[in-house]
């Protein structure tokens, strides 16, 4: 599980924001009652899921663009040659361009503890470090300032030997992941199988997998999410699709060909005519393209207690249908969901704990700000969490001054 990340210096994010899963000390009784929203890890309280709420440009997105990218480096930097320039961009104000980025991440493998670290700027790593923690004592495993490594006594077996293969543009992690080193192993596997960066490709090879898995699980969600499908099935088929190839009449010009591809597509089936076939992608709302999505990704989170951020995962979702997909994480035992949201009914105490609660904000230098409802100690949890946020009472609004009269006026110059 989730314990806390921490970024510093990507995108629109300037100084440090924290996202922090471990649960406050609420002791209310409408905390009580939202008992499920909590894991308890050795004593620990952990929160199951995370909502980010703000205006447009107030950097939610940034926030998780910006994890997916640190997750990405670890996944993907052990591939990375002499020329690789790193796909970010720091705060481009004030002179933080030219200062390091930073990544943490605190989190729970195997049930261990585990924290992760690395700095960077577009050119190269500078710092690393993984430590964890052996009966509830921080302990290091290594240690990385630019060239400069060390190492716990036999944590990592020959360590040097990855060091050797390790240059400024690659983790040692990821490399030593890649010289099958065990403990190196496990950890890519936390990040590539267990912390889930967005929502399943439908194309993807996957998806057949999680659909053959859990298709009835599915029907029975969209049942009690009102909808009328009663069935679902799929076909492999091969499509020629435009694609761009250096073109060898026009040097360095682009031309098309067609390539052949294979693609999943879905075939629903609904309750008043059930022998009536509908294409998914063409026939069916956004809505409920939308809701399959989520649920082939959710069904495999709960089931098999993985964590998922998801950005605006109620996008096209009726409301209720946001309810639903938060009431399937708490449901679980030891899933987690990051996810942003415009949807303001979702700022409720009764449905949120405080702590879960985050608010995303744009400071006056054009940096992110990132606190939670938890922070503002004169709120009560008898007061309207959703309208205090759409007065302005936490920030975290559009100030949007428009009227019919002003906008007339608008329209009419020249």
């Amino acid at each position: 599980m989730l314990l806390k990340i921490e970024l510093e210096n990507f995108f629109s994010i300037k100084e440090m924001v924290r996202l922090d899963f471990r649960a406050a000390n609420i002791k209310t009784s409408q905390s009580a009652r939202l008992s499920d929203n909590i894991i308890d890890w050795k004593g620990t309280k952990v929160l199951k899921s995370l909502g980010l709420f703000g205006p447009n440009a107030s950097g939610k997105s940034n926030i998780l663009k910006a994890i997916n990218f640190c997750c990405r480096m670890v996944l993907e930097s052990h591939q990375h040659n002499e020329g690789t320039i790193f796909n970010f961009m720091p705060f481009k104000f004030d002179g933080y361009d030219n200062k390091k980025s930073r990544f943490l991440i605190d989190f729970v493998c195997d049930d261990i503890e585990y924290e992760y670290s690395f700095a960077l700027n577009r050119m190269e790593i500078l710092e690393e470090s993984l430590y964890y923690y052996p009966n509830n004592r921080k302990a290091k495993i290594f240690t990385r300032t630019g060239n400069d490594y060390s190492f716990a006594e036999g944590v990592i077996p020959r360590p040097k030997d990855v060091v050797v293969n390790t240059s400024s543009k690659n983790l040692f992690l990821s490399r030593a992941s890649s010289m099958n080193r065990d403990l190196a192993q496990k950890l890519y596997r936390y990040f590539m199988n267990t912390f889930l960066l967005g929502m399943v490709d439908m194309n993807d090879q996957s998806v057949e997998v999680l659909f053959k898995k859990y298709k009835d699980v599915i029907l029975k969600a969209l049942s009690i999410c009102d909808s009328d499908i009663s069935n679902i099935e799929y076909e492999r088929q091969l499509i020629s699709m435009p694609f761009p190839v250096a073109s060898e009449v026009n040097k360095g010009g682009i031309s098309m060909t067609l390539q052949t591809v294979e693609q999943m597509r879905f075939k629903t089936y609904h309750h008043h005519a059930p022998e009536v076939a509908f294409d998914l992608a063409n026939e069916e709302s956004s809505g409920t393209i939308q809701l399959l999505g989520i649920l082939l990704r959710l069904l495999d989170v709960v089931k098999e207690n993985k964590s998922v951020m998801i950005d605006e995962f109620d996008r096209s979702l009726h409301t209720r249908l946001a309810d639903f997909i938060l009431d399937l994480i708490h449901a679980a035992p030891n899933s987690q969901l990051l996810f942003s949201s415009h949807n303001t009914n979702l700022i409720d105490v009764s449905r949120l704990r405080r702590d879960q609660i985050l608010f995303v904000n744009k400071k006056d230098d054009g940096s992110t700000d990132l606190y939670s409802l938890f922070d503002y100690k004169d709120f009560r949890e008898n007061m309207d969490a959703e309208k205090g946020y759409l007065q302005g009472r936490f920030d975290a609004v559009p100030y949007v001054e428009s009227t019919v009269a002003s906008l007339k006026s608008l329209l009419e110059e020249e």
